[in-house]
Formats: structure tokens, sequence, C-alpha cells
């Protein structure tokens, strides 16, 4: 299990591996060709994943990622050490947290 920040990257099988469609939409790269798993809303920076692979999105605020490496590759943000991740299938789920009257997502 990885964590950088407000993100958590847990390790799956490959046969708990979503299948393509079921309401995942591929995520397309940035303008510097990172897989982007959170973008600050505040400073811009950016939790990405740099290495070849591809970045699934269920539909909605608090919904799961799910992100295949086929080489491996590195989590990188502005303000954190980079992660290096093995070959694999990994679950990304966003930090939520509650405040009075609702849950949110959490941003740093």
């Amino acid at each position: 299990m990885y964590r950088q920040g407000d993100v958590l990257i847990v390790p799956v099988p490959e046969e708990a591996a979503p299948v393509s469609g079921h309401g995942l939409t591929e995520q397309p790269r940035d303008g510097r060709g990172r897989l982007v798993l959170a973008l600050g809303e505040v400073t811009g920076h950016a939790h990405a994943v740099v290495g070849p692979g591809r970045l699934l999105r269920e539909p909605g605020m608090f919904s799961t990622a799910w992100l295949q490496l086929t080489e491996g590759g590195r989590v990188v943000h502005e303000e954190h050490a980079a992660i290096p991740l093995p070959k694999g299938w990994y679950r990304v789920v966003r930090q939520r947290e509650y405040v009075p009257g609702a849950v949110r997502v959490v941003s740093d």
C-alpha cells in the first residue's frame, strides 16, 4: 500500500482489476504526459504517475480510480518525494473528510 499526501494507492491482484466498460472512463494524460491521480485546487500541483499505463475512473465525486502500470512507474508531486510503483493494477482512493452536514474529498 502506498500513500502520497491525500492519495492512497492499493495494489490489487489482476483478477480483481476492473473489466473495461462498466461505467469506467479512460483518463487522458495531461500536457506533460502524466496520468493525474489528483489535482490540487489551490496550488495546481498534481499527484501524477509517470510511466506507461492507463488510468480508469468511475463516475462521481467519491469514485475510485483504477491504475494499470504495464512496466511500473513513479508517483510524483511537486511537494512530495517520488514513489516507485511496480508493474500491476492499483486502486486509487482520495482521502475524504467529514465536515458538519457533508463529506468532501480532501485536496492539498
